[in-house]
């Protein structure tokens, strides 16, 4: 049989929230965002929530971030997020996409999550859920500090380039693969595989399911962690190897060619 996978997008959903504007209570704890930052951060998670993001909106997000993290230390931002994930993650992880994970592992897809998060944040996500790789928004760095310019945007049609370059790559059969998604920024992603679901869809990805015939998934069950943590311990532990080395062998490999 074609060796074939599913890919995820991580906010919304697999969890309830945008991953990096989670994190922005124990960046500011830290020092490292300004209330200000912490007000609009909480401002922004309120309208992702509500309404989504839509194209203007992510691209607003882009350069907002980027002049945000430069001059951040690469390790300090690892070590809050590590620290943090079972607070801030965990309980917002879909007991539904977990179930979904198993489902593909068992009829021995591998699990791959894209997201438009940074690398850093969602490495150590990946790991905990069980997924076998992971693509994420990388930031230059040098001398162990982000500069602010990026290297790689996952989001939109840079998702879809994603995933046709690592199905050259590992061997995927795109029409027997999956990906999930609930917003319509997410088209290229959605449309670059066999088997699309609209996954917690926005207004305007619902419609276009609707038109199309692709499946619909709402999730409603956010689950803590710590009652999958046995199940997922052995294949975690490898997926966090298989993270770490597909977010920087695959943007070294793009940023050469």
């Amino acid at each position: 049989m074609a060796k074939a996978a599913a890919f995820f997008d991580l906010d919304k959903t697999l969890l309830a929230k945008s991953s990096t504007l989670a994190y922005a209570k124990p960046l500011y704890e830290s020092g490292m965002l300004t209330r200000q930052d912490l007000m609009r951060s909480a401002y922004g998670q309120f309208m992702y929530l509500v309404g989504g993001a839509n194209a203007q909106q992510m691209d607003q997000m882009r350069a907002y971030m980027s002049q945000l993290v430069a001059g951040w230390d690469v390790a300090q931002v690892s070590a809050i997020t590590g620290e943090a994930l079972a607070k801030v993650i965990e309980p917002i992880v879909y007991s539904e996409a977990l179930t979904l994970f198993d489902e593909h592992h068992a009829a021995g897809r591998d699990v791959i999550v894209i997201s438009s998060s940074g690398t850093e944040i969602i490495e150590p996500i990946c790991e905990r859920l069980g997924a076998d790789k992971a693509i994420g928004t990388q930031v230059a760095i040098e001398d162990g500090k982000y500069t602010g310019e990026i290297l790689f945007y996952a989001y939109g049609e840079g998702k879809a380039e994603a995933i046709r370059s690592l199905a050259a790559e590992e061997g995927y059969d795109l029409a027997q693969c999956y990906a999930y998604s609930d917003s319509a920024t997410d088209l290229p992603m959605l449309e670059a595989v066999g088997h699309p679901v609209a996954t917690n869809p926005d207004k305007e990805l619902r419609a276009i399911a609707k038109d199309r015939v692709w499946p619909v998934l709402d999730f409603r069950k956010p689950v803590a962690m710590a009652t999958r943590e046995t199940h997922t311990r052995n294949r975690a532990a490898g997926a966090a190897v298989g993270a770490a080395a597909l977010g920087l062998a695959w943007y070294a490999r793009r940023r050469r060619h």
